[in-house]
């Protein structure tokens, strides 16, 4: 079958072949995303019979989970007319289908198919998982509870953007197998060609016509318009999508000498996180002139002794940006604020400022203008690049927008801090008048 031989057949050997060197497996997790109608489901069957049948573990239990009932059945009922035409499976193998199992019998173990939507989940012991559709989960307590998880974000694009990291070199996690076949944000959506990034099987198990069809009538009912990009080429279109275009903030890498900035007006931003968290003073300096940039200046802070823990945790690369001077790191397992107080007292600058709304929107939009006009300069900071490329927007009834911190997948203190200096630096400019903090401290509360 030509299909199999050009997406299952590579995909499947990728994930469970790839053996490091004591001959266990390399990768325990895969993220796929692929376009409808592009055989997941027989797959995910494939994956799952392998993993009951196969793997050689005795007592096995594979689950396959879905949002709803209908749903998770459609992986199961696949599964279960491959053991029927197999003879070798059909032999060792019992369906049940009322109770949405099968059991292998040489070794006692069992696939069954769950969703959220049915209760009595508990006591699982899980094998494997092969969650099916996973998009459309409305919060990861299902997920989490399959796999002992904790977090409150969005599991799908989560994972999503985990896998696109790691695709992209901005993460390491040699245990995690990323593969993710769509459409580039700013892609035209028309275009015929850009379909096959999203389609591998286009005209093989996928009929053009059909594609055409259904990018014709979005045309015509701008309502489907997002369920075509949507299904058909797995672009990300509501909410979740990122703010910040990543190429333009890129073309804003203009460098920045800390030397050659001394003794000129600039105004700081401060996002304290707890104090076992990464915490992000950045310093804005207004234009000298028409032709000057708003020039950007981040400091970051972590814990000297959870540095390497939060590596193997996280996979982001702190270690790394330690050495190479874009993280600073303060003695014990917590950031000292008296340290940071004092870098910032030395530095004589700072200004209360609040995150809400009012304070937060107009310079969120306004860092919006500058870097697609190219008037603002960054140097390339990476770990300013890994905040700025996590935001997520929050938009109120009345159009005001700010970052949030609840909705983005990673940390944005560094985008914060910005945003709160650069409000500072277009209200104030090159004003040198006096400060009270001239005549006192911060006052830390």
């Amino acid at each position: 079958m030509r299909y199999n031989s050009i997406f299952r057949r590579y995909e499947f050997c990728g994930f469970r072949g790839t053996l490091k060197p004591d001959g266990t497996r390399q990768f325990t997790t895969a993220y796929v995303e692929i376009s409808k109608k592009s055989g997941k489901t027989e797959l995910a069957a494939a994956i799952a019979l392998y993993m009951l049948c196969a793997d050689g573990e005795q007592r096995a239990e594979v689950y396959g989970c879905a949002a709803d009932r209908d749903q998770a059945s459609l992986v199961f009922d696949v599964a279960c007319d491959m053991v029927r035409l197999s003879k070798a499976l059909k032999q060792f193998c019992d369906i049940k289908p009322s109770r949405k199992t099968i059991h292998f019998n040489p070794t006692n173990s069992v696939y069954k198919a769950l969703s959220a939507d049915v209760a009595g989940k508990s006591g699982v012991n899980v094998s494997a998982l092969i969650f099916d559709e996973l998009w459309v989960q409305k919060d990861r307590k299902f997920f989490d509870m399959m796999t002992k998880g904790t977090s409150d974000h969005s599991i799908c694009y989560e994972l999503h953007q985990k896998a696109k990291d790691i695709i992209e070199g901005r993460k390491v996690d040699p245990t995690f197998y990323p593969v993710i076949y769509g459409a580039e944000d700013d892609d035209d959506w028309t275009d015929e060609a850009v379909w096959a990034k999203a389609n591998p099987s286009l005209n093989i198990t996928i009929d053009i016509e059909k594609v055409r069809a259904a990018c014709e009538s979005a045309k015509m009912m701008p309502n489907e318009e997002n369920a075509f990009r949507q299904l058909r080429l797995n672009q990300w279109v509501k909410q979740t999508v990122r703010w910040m275009p990543m190429e333009k903030w890129d073309l804003c890498a203009f460098p920045v000498n800390e030397q050659s900035l001394e003794g000129r007006v600039c105004y700081g931003g401060l996002d304290l996180s707890s104090t076992t968290d990464l915490t992000a003073f950045v310093l804005v300096f207004p234009p000298e002139d028409e032709d000057d940039k708003y020039v950007v200046l981040p400091y970051f802070w972590l814990p000297e002794e959870t540095l390497d823990l939060r590596v193997r945790r996280d996979h982001v690369p702190y270690d790394l940006w330690e050495r190479q001077g874009f993280i600073q790191t303060t003695e014990g397992n917590v950031v000292h604020y008296g340290y940071i107080e004092k870098f910032i007292e030395e530095l004589g600058t700072n200004v209360p400022f609040g995150q809400g709304y009012s304070s937060m929107s107009p310079p969120t939009k306004e860092l919006m203008k500058l870097v697609l006009e190219k008037k603002i300069a960054h140097g390339g900071h990476p770990v300013l690049r890994w905040n700025v490329d996590n935001i997520s927007i929050r938009t109120d009834p009345a159009g005001n927008i700010k970052a949030d911190k609840e909705k983005s997948t990673e940390k944005i203190d560094g985008a914060i801090a910005t945003i709160m200096a650069l409000d500072r630096a277009i209200r104030c400019g090159n004003d040198e008048g006096g400060s009270v903090y001239d005549e006192r401290g911060i006052l830390l509360i």
